[in-house]
């Protein structure tokens, strides 16, 4: 795996600790800025909203600016969003820096899947793809805790003025390390938005907004799951996060080569097993050394599922995959949000802390029927998965561009033309 793929998991590790952080960090938040911690809840949905704004917004912005530029555009975006929050004079503005620092995310992570795919031959796509979400998943298990404990000890602004660090640490990292992707000549807003538009790729979104949803169901409300039925104090709540973020880093690891070999049956296994795994830890949680094994499972299930789904709507975009890449991430936004609300319907309705996990349980299994039905439409339509890739050419290095925008011969049969 080349270089440029630890420039972008440093990103990815930036990003995942400021979009989690908040959650730990809102009784601090609240009580710096005399609000109530439901109140300052909506710093978690500020950042979401910006996700789902940003993500197709951005990309479609910047669908003519060479790659690498444009992943140092939003890199630089993020940090300023961050930066923006740490010197926020109120509730009003932390809550601007929190959508302004949610605005690249997406688009980040959708161009980023491109480049990642870029950088390795063709077989090794996915496994490129899962090595930069491992920062997403490493930030659960060192940045979020990290970050969290900074903040109760230094005070929540110090957490976001680090996590600016981190992006300008990793805008250092892209620009050394990620060579120059070229956009193809033929590329164009209007493209994009037609690949986007695919049934396919519709289905490959809608597979993710209700297949992850099950994972937030039960994520959002673990940390009171840890202390109301797993019967643990406050301070092991970290440690059952970090757990959850251990799970999702062994996933990750496994994702990638699976995905490379076979991915709709890696999808539709990674989906089969989370669904069992929700209705499972609704009687394990009541066992605490059992409740923390299934965390650790519900963690490398759920992020399973993250890269097949990404490759698959990459693939189905394949000749203009950015704006269906960046999509994912939004999608996987909306599952973030419409998990936790489910959740909170079932408790609030009286159901118990354990009703989330069956509700993502239900959750799941209506996204592995959506991906069930997109698989048979492309059985039917002699296309089986895995016939299309999103790059089928000789693989970038930090040799074979000389410019923005122009590039160097290479080696090879062909000259690199970009996948985005």
């Amino acid at each position: 795996m080349p270089l440029a793929l630890l420039a972008l998991a440093v990103s990815a590790f930036g990003i995942g600790t400021t979009e989690f952080v908040m959650m730990g960090l809102l009784p601090n938040v609240a009580g710096d800025l005399g609000t109530s911690v439901p109140t300052a809840g909506y710093l978690v949905s500020a950042y979401a909203i910006g996700v789902v704004i940003g993500a197709p917004l951005l990309t479609a912005l910047g669908s003519r600016v060479p790659r690498k530029r444009m992943l140092l555009l939003l890199m630089a975006l993020f940090t300023v969003g961050n930066l923006a929050s740490a010197l926020a004079p109120g509730f009003g503005w932390l809550v601007a820096g929190r959508v302004l620092a949610g605005l690249p995310h997406g688009a980040f992570f959708g161009v980023g899947a491109v480049v990642a795919a870029r950088l390795v031959p063709e077989g090794r796509q996915a496994r490129a793809v899962a090595t930069m979400f491992l920062g997403l998943t490493v930030a659960n298990i060192l940045g979020v805790p990290a970050a969290t404990l900074l903040g109760q000890h230094l005070g929540w602004r110090a957490t976001f003025l680090v996590v600016t660090a981190i992006g300008l640490l990793a805008m250092a990292a892209l620009a050394r390390l990620v060579p120059r992707v070229p956009v193809d000549a033929q590329q164009s807003l209007g493209r994009e938005l037609r690949a986007l538009g695919r049934p396919q790729v519709l289905l490959g979104l809608l597979t993710a907004v209700f297949g992850f949803a099950g994972v937030f169901a039960v994520y959002s409300y673990l940390a009171s799951m840890t202390t109301e039925v797993m019967g643990f104090g406050e301070s092991s709540v970290t440690l059952v996060l970090a757990l959850f973020g251990i799970g999702m880093t062994a996933g990750a690891l496994a994702a990638g080569p699976l995905t490379d070999r076979a991915l709709r049956p890696t999808l539709y296994g990674s989906l089969a097993a989370l669904a069992l795994v929700l209705v499972a830890f609704r009687f394990t949680v009541q066992v605490p050394w059992l409740a923390l094994v299934t965390v650790v499972v519900l963690g490398a299930v759920g992020f399973m599922t993250t890269t097949p789904l990404q490759m698959l709507v990459m693939n189905k975009a394949k000749d203009a995959p950015t704006l269906a890449s960046a999509s994912n991430h939004s999608a996987f936004n909306l599952a973030n949000a419409g998990g936790a609300w489910a959740g909170g319907a079932a408790v609030a309705a009286g159901w118990g802390w354990t009703s989330p996990a069956l509700v993502g349980a239900v959750l799941t299994v209506a996204g592995l029927a959506v991906a069930a039905v997109a698989g048979l439409l492309d059985l039917r339509g002699g296309t089986p998965e895995g016939a299309s890739r999103v790059v089928a050419k000789s693989p970038l290095r930090a040799s074979d561009t000389a410019a923005d925008g122009a590039p160097a011969p290479v080696s090879g049969p062909s000259s690199p033309a970009s996948g985005s």
